[in-house]
């Protein structure tokens, strides 16, 4: 029952601040927040987007299993990520200061309806499954703890996130961002010393460093290695390209003041390190008492659950839902403002209808049956990858060709993605790493052969 209670009161909550703190202006203010957001509430709106349902899951279920290697192999290229993205967000402000979309930056760079379309496709793709994830992380919880139907619960999280998104775009998430990250920070710091307390203090935090087996101890022996192949390489690219590939990300690059972009993002990366930490934590305290999980991707869950009052519960449904839904209402931001690539960019009727699709497509795949958080989380990371070296090489200064562009692009979809998809299907781990690898480095190496066959052919 109490998990109704909450949801009922953290909605309103949302709503509320949209409705008091969230005006909406003109059609700019919609979709970059006017331009003018400052340092700190941009850092608080950066990190609690960037906190998504593999931060809250798989940190933990990382730990638990494959002690330090797997939580290094997590935590570390989402900081690092978030950090590689200044310079270029700086750039793309400074070549485009009326942008809203990394697609239109590229439409705009190669005057290419293809480039532009094959950007939309892998940007509107990525916020696709991104929310699905989240929906699908989100539910399985409620279905747990509330005891309503898992479908039901993907419409009812969407239709939160809705509605205060549609309020007044970015403007509502930005500010629904800085509560929802105070929920996470909070319910990080009460539930960690709380659940080394119960279990018999740090000493049973450090017995889980080496994960549930114990056979975990080290990044660079067998076991070590292992885990870099089949989950950190995989991860790290799929991370280190995240922002590049999220338009998320470049959408705040165009919405925050010009002289504070450098300061948001690095901030803004420091305060999410605490939340894998933090959650990694617990899972290394379940792993060092020996703790069973019926199910390892929900491991911090079932342990607070099994092991604190039940009143705890609360602030923990808070902070998940806080986690889950800032990328949700972040995703929803992104798609409305990719319909300024297609002559709507006056039309927020559009944007908003683009907002409800994406939802009915993401609740669609949440419900896909044995579909789990880590698996979909790997593959959309790996998609994520697919334009990173065409975008990095344009704002670095580097001439490509628009069929470069494209058909670099479209190779790593084509070839790279589906090689990744077998690995994880199958579950093996040369493939993982080699499908990472291809969609990377395809995209790149074919726009540049391209570039400069074509450049050959005009002397």
């Amino acid at each position: 029952m109490y998990g109704i209670i909450v949801l009922v009161i953290y909605a309103a909550i949302m709503l509320s601040a949209t409705l008091f703190f969230a005006k909406i202006k003109a059609n700019d203010s919609f979709h970059v927040a006017d331009r003018n957001l400052g340092t700190i509430i941009s850092a608080l709106s950066i990190a609690a987007t960037w906190i998504w349902a593999p931060s809250l899951f798989t940190s933990a279920e990382k730990a638990y299993t494959n002690g330090l290697p797997g939580l290094f192999w997590f935590l570390v290229p989402n900081v690092i990520c978030l950090i590689l993205f200044i310079p270029f967000a700086k750039k793309i402000r400074l070549e485009m200061p009326a942008g809203i979309t990394l697609s239109g930056y590229m439409k705009e760079k190669y005057n290419s309806s293809k480039v532009n379309g094959i950007y939309l496709f892998q940007l509107g793709s990525l916020s696709v499954l991104s929310t699905a994830v989240q929906l699908l992380a989100g539910s399985k919880i409620l279905n747990m703890i509330t005891g309503i139907p898992f479908w039901a619960l993907t419409i009812l999280l969407a239709i939160i996130a809705f509605s205060y998104s549609q309020i007044s775009g970015l403007r509502a998430s930005v500010i629904t961002d800085n509560l929802q990250i105070v929920f996470i920070l909070l319910g990080c710091f009460l539930l960690l010393p709380l659940t080394i307390k119960s279990s018999g203090g740090i000493k049973t935090l450090f017995y889980g460093l080496s994960g549930l087996t114990g056979d975990f101890s080290s990044l660079f022996d067998k076991n070590g290695i292992n885990v870099m192949l089949s989950f950190g390489l995989p991860t790290a690219i799929g991370l280190l390209s995240g922002p590049f590939g999220d338009q998320s990300f470049w959408q705040r690059a165009f919405s925050i003041k010009e002289k504070n972009i450098g300061k948001s993002f690095l901030l803004g990366a420091l305060i999410f390190a605490l939340v894998p930490i933090c959650l990694g934590g617990i899972g290394f305290v379940a792993a060092g008492l020996g703790f069973i999980a019926n199910d390892a991707g929900m491991v911090n869950f079932e342990f607070i659950k099994s092991m604190l009052p039940a009143w705890v519960l609360i602030p923990f449904l808070f902070m998940i839902l806080s986690g889950l839904l800032s990328t949700v209402d972040s995703n929803l931001c992104s798609a409305a403002s990719l319909t300024t690539d297609l002559a709507y960019k006056n039309n927020l009727k559009v944007s908003k209808l683009t907002m409800a699709v994406l939802l009915i497509i993401a609740i669609a795949i949440a419900n896909i049956p044995r579909l789990t958080v880590t698996h979909l989380f790997l593959f959309y990371g790996t998609l994520r990858a697919s334009t990173l070296l065409p975008t990095v090489m344009t704002l670095a200064g580097k001439k490509l060709s628009k069929n470069g562009v494209y058909y670099g692009i479209l190779s790593s979809l084509l070839i790279g993605l589906p090689v990744f998809a077998y690995g994880s299907l199958f579950n093996i781990a040369v493939y993982k790493t080699a499908g990472s690898l291809l969609t990377v480095l395809l995209s790149g190496v074919v726009a540049i052969t391209m570039s400069r066959q074509e450049a050959q052919k005009c002397k």
